[in-house]
């Protein structure tokens, strides 16, 4: 990677930040549309699945290669980052014009609620192993040689993040906007919490992997 970020390279970045979290948010709009949590985390996949393979640019599955990289890599997460919760603005303003709005926003502020009346430990820490998933989804789909593998890859990390609870920062952009939260200062705290705890999981994990890969030969 280049040492200095050119104008043409931060706003493909950006503009490609913004297109994963539209993505993200329609998978996070068929989970506030179905009852069933099995079925919603199912379908919520659809957003991953699109991302790695439209090679976008969603910084829950780009940051674990943070220590890898060099400042140019940093800036480009800041920027992914900024689109991505641009994308999912976007998506919820959009949808708050519809007939389905009222159901949205009802099932958003009540998720909204739980993580915002959650302590911030348990936030972080369930963030973390959302993180530590997204790593190995988005690495296992760059590393396996067969399609199913691959896409099994992400289809697992979503669906189990889903139904374990556990907290996907650019996912809660999107329930944050739909619920029309963002005028609460917990919400921007809570937020930051669950960045710095989706970067710390998939980092980890991700150094984890090579530090044991090197000791192993």
């Amino acid at each position: 990677m280049a040492d200095r970020l050119t104008a043409k390279a931060a706003l493909g970045t950006a503009l490609s930040g913004v297109l994963a979290g539209v993505l993200i948010s329609i998978g996070g709009t068929v989970n506030l549309s179905i009852e069933n949590r099995v079925l919603g985390a199912c379908f919520f996949s659809i957003g991953l699945f699109f991302v790695v393979s439209m090679r976008l640019w969603l910084f829950t599955g780009k940051v674990g290669w943070l220590c890898r990289n060099g400042m140019t890599y940093a800036v480009q997460l800041l920027l992914t980052l900024a689109g991505n919760f641009a994308g999912t603005l976007c998506v919820a303003l959009l949808l708050r014009q519809t007939r389905a709005a009222d159901g949205l926003v009802q099932r958003a502020a009540e998720l909204s609620a739980a993580k915002m009346t959650d302590s911030l430990p348990s936030l972080f820490v369930l963030a973390l192993f959302c993180g530590v998933l997204m790593y190995l989804g988005v690495s296992g789909f760059q590393t396996f040689d067969s399609a199913p593998g691959r896409y099994g890859a992400v289809f697992l990390a979503v669906t189990v993040f889903i139904l374990s609870g556990f907290e996907h920062c650019i996912a809660n952009m999107y329930y944050y906007s739909m619920a029309g939260v963002w005028g609460d200062g917990r919400a921007w705290l809570t937020m930051a919490v669950m960045v710095l705890g989706n970067a710390a999981g998939s980092v980890i994990t991700a150094e984890g992997c090579r530090l044991s890969q090197k000791l192993l030969e």
